[in-house]
């Protein structure tokens, strides 16, 4: 099994354990695009806890790669993300973060 495999793999365990319903399809899109950052340690996690770091999600992956408009329901969605995956989940991955935000904003269509 490739790196990739085994950090989508991994991606899928999360996802069964917190209770989450994201297809393997999107998944395993979102994480491809996200390139090699998937195996960097701090680079494969998002804070919720960091203003800064919910900032460049919503700048960098839902406005300039998704092509959204700034808005309040920008921040609403990715506080709900926060709150989904859990306040006190210290492993917010990437991957998973932006395919729950994909879903939550209807951008799957990004990814076909």
């Amino acid at each position: 099994m490739s790196k990739f495999d085994e950090k989508v793999q991994m991606y899928k365990a999360e996802i069964a354990n917190l209770g989450l319903k994201i297809s393997d399809d999107l998944l395993t899109k979102v994480s491809k695009g996200l390139g090699p950052s998937i195996y960097l340690t701090d680079a494969s996690l998002v804070s919720g806890s960091d203003k800064d770091e919910l900032d460049r999600v919503k700048n960098n992956f839902l406005i300039k790669k998704l092509g959204l408009s700034d808005g309040p329901a920008l921040d609403k969605a990715i506080a709900e993300t926060v709150t989904e995956m859990g306040t006190s989940n210290k492993n917010k991955h990437r991957a998973i973060f932006y395919s729950l935000l994909v879903k939550k904003l209807g951008k799957e269509s990004f990814y076909k």
